[in-house]
């Protein structure tokens, strides 16, 4: 079904079908699993994969590792390259791979059809490299778990927290967490003096329910582009706290009918190298996330039942906000990426 992740990257343009395979690991781990739940090493997750998830070059477009723990339990690390796919078909890949494992016979098929609706696009005139924003700071991770109490609570301070007509009612649970963490980088930076002309963050939106009509979760590829909002250092603040959830929200809700348009044309191509080359320039502070809390990972079941948790790894990138379901599926895991003399800052 899934079958060119079984080819090749070939110049860093295209795939080749070459039905060359996956890499697949096996490895034995002299631990017991619920020692890595429930006290996660962050520096050892890497371990459980079989592959560097940031390798640069590598020509592997699926890398999976099975992990055997001495009590019986296991983990499956799973690596699929980001220059062919995003979070929605790596998780329906996976579903697929354990409907199958289950001797399941309806299986949603994927389709590779995307190219039809955005055509390939000549990218040669353009500075983007794989390696764009990895970092040699030192970077740490750290995840924050916000349960169902926490996040009640930060929805009615995010709704309550502007003064000037513009509030938002009933944030998500998304929406206040962003605007939870973007508010505390922001005070990260005002407390080392870090003078910025703004603020921005960027949300990964998926593109397939924005579409007309929708696209299915099963339309294999990268359908998603970034969202930017943007807070002058300049602007009006409230306690020192600019009112960030009214222009997250607006921001998000511009990758709309009329921006897709633009995405098929090639036209946000230009505006993409320009704030790549602002960006750049390091007058803008970035907060970056990606929400994978929608995703049905916890619905994973090759057989011997549904996984006890779902995690993501360390990244070499700078202010990276990776946003997960908790396994009871009410609460939220932040997994912040940040430079390592900001976490004590960020954690008070």
């Amino acid at each position: 079904m899934f079958y060119p992740l079984a080819g090749q990257i070939q110049e860093n343009s295209f795939i080749d079908c070459n039905d060359s395979g996956v890499e697949f690991v096996e490895a034995q781990v002299h631990a017991r699993l619920s020692d890595v739940i429930r006290e996660p090493n962050m520096a050892e997750l890497n371990k459980f994969l079989a592959v560097n998830p940031t390798g640069v070059g590598i020509a592997t477009l699926l890398a999976v590792q099975i992990n055997f723990f001495d009590c019986g339990g296991i983990a499956i690390g799973v690596c699929l390259s980001h220059k062919i796919a995003d979070g929605t078909s790596l998780v329906a890949f996976i579903n697929a791979w354990a409907a199958t494992c289950r001797g399941e016979v309806k299986i949603r098929q994927p389709y590779f059809d995307l190219a039809h609706l955005f055509p390939p696009r000549d990218l040669s005139g353009f500075s983007f490299t794989p390696n764009d924003g990895i970092t040699k700071e030192k970077i740490m991770t750290k995840r924050f778990i916000f349960d169902k109490e926490k996040l009640a609570m930060l929805k009615k301070e995010a709704a309550a927290a502007s003064g000037d007509g513009s509030q938002v009612k009933n944030p998500t649970r998304v929406e206040a967490v962003s605007a939870f963490i973007w508010k505390k980088f922001m005070e990260v930076a005002k407390n080392k003096m870090d003078v910025k002309k703004m603020y921005v963050a960027v949300h990964a939106v998926n593109l397939r329910p924005r579409t007309s009509p929708p696209l299915s979760e099963q339309a294999f590829g990268n359908c998603w582009r970034p969202s930017f909002a943007f807070i002058s250092t300049s602007g009006d603040e409230k306690n020192g706290c600019p009112n960030v959830l009214p222009v997250l929200r607006s921001s998000i809700s511009k990758i709309n009918s009329d921006y897709i348009k633009q995405v098929q044309n090639g036209e946000y191509l230009n505006h993409l190298s320009k704030s790549k080359d602002m960006f750049m320039k390091g007058d803008i502070e970035l907060c970056n996330f990606s929400s994978w809390s929608r995703f049905p990972v916890y619905e994973v079941d090759y057989g011997w039942g549904r996984p006890c948790w779902v995690c993501t790894t360390t990244l070499p990138f700078k202010n990276v906000v990776i946003l997960m379901s908790t396994p009871c599926g009410d609460g939220i895991e932040a997994w912040v990426n940040m430079l390592e003399e900001d976490i004590s800052a960020f954690r008070s």
